[in-house]
């Protein structure tokens, strides 16, 4: 599983939504999409995909439309508990992506490393995360179904550099970024993969990104990280809730989705304007 994640783009995937419903045309549409872009495979039921908001059901047909979409690349799913983590074994899924918990973590990994190999997850406080402390960390790297961490500090650079020294000391483990404000840097620091919000959209991009980078082509991948840079500056800001109905709104710019169909029922407001910089970053990105 590790061999088929080093290196790869995992994007975490937002969910199409009209109003409070879910638009399934719109999604499939997506999956359909994804499925022809360069990635090691996706994450649903991540933040990016409201995991812990859908009910049961919505959560059983997005990863039934996922799964049938990409039957060859690795499907993870985000899990908050046992009862999660077994929904996303039944449905197919063949890792977990571990919300994080303050406390116990180190047997909370253990026992969703049970059903599935598990990705710990490392994600800033303001966000519902938890500052796990190095000796937490070098638990539940040592668990042996653990197949690295994603680290989504936000903006906490020192923050990443801890993690990735820590990590070093696991080397059967992959240093995952979540960093989509500082991306290339994040792969510069040992990063080896990349599960990230902003990997929805513009994901061709990205996933030549982690290419460049572990080919050595300095050159393309200081390009792409600058015109990503800019990306992330247009759609990963304040109100930093809003991240998921930009990330929508990039697709429905590149032409995946409806503009109709970029609902978030648990997201703020956003004003006409910053949907404009949206298409306008997406344009820009093509035309380059």
């Amino acid at each position: 599983m590790r061999q088929r994640l080093e290196w790869g783009l995992i994007p975490a995937v937002p969910v199409p939504f009209r109003g409070s419903t879910i638009d399934f045309a719109a999604q499939r549409a997506y999956a359909s999409w994804m499925a022809r872009q360069p990635i090691a495979g996706v994450a649903v039921w991540a933040h990016t995909g409201r995991g812990p908001h859908l009910v049961d059901d919505q959560r059983r047909v997005v990863l039934e439309e996922w799964r049938a979409a990409l039957p060859g690349k690795v499907i993870v799913a985000g899990a908050n508990g046992p009862t999660m983590a077994r929904d996303a074994k039944h449905g197919g899924a063949d890792a977990l992506l571990a919300f994080p918990v303050p406390e116990n973590a180190i047997v909370y990994h253990d026992e969703l490393s049970q059903e599935l190999p598990v990705i710990a997850f490392y994600l800033y406080e303001a966000a519902g995360g938890v500052s796990y402390d190095d000796k937490t960390l070098h638990g539940i790297l040592s668990l042996p179904n653990v197949l690295g961490i994603k680290v989504a500090t936000l903006d906490s650079i020192m923050a990443f550099q801890r993690i990735a020294a820590v990590t070093r000391q696991h080397p059967d483990k992959l240093l995952i970024t979540g960093e989509d404000r500082f991306l290339g840097y994040s792969l510069m620091m040992g990063a080896r993969a990349a599960l990230i919000g902003m990997g929805a959209a513009l994901t061709d991009l990205q996933a030549a990104l982690l290419s460049a980078r572990a080919n050595g082509d300095d050159r393309v991948f200081m390009r792409l990280s600058a015109q990503l840079d800019a990306f992330a500056q247009a759609t990963f800001t304040d109100p930093m809730e809003g991240y998921i109905r930009r990330m929508l709104w990039a697709l429905a710019a590149d032409g995946v989705i409806p503009d109709d169909a970029c609902d978030d029922p648990w997201g703020p407001a956003l004003p006409a304007v910053e949907r404009d910089a949206v298409r306008r970053v997406v344009r820009e990105a093509r035309l380059r």
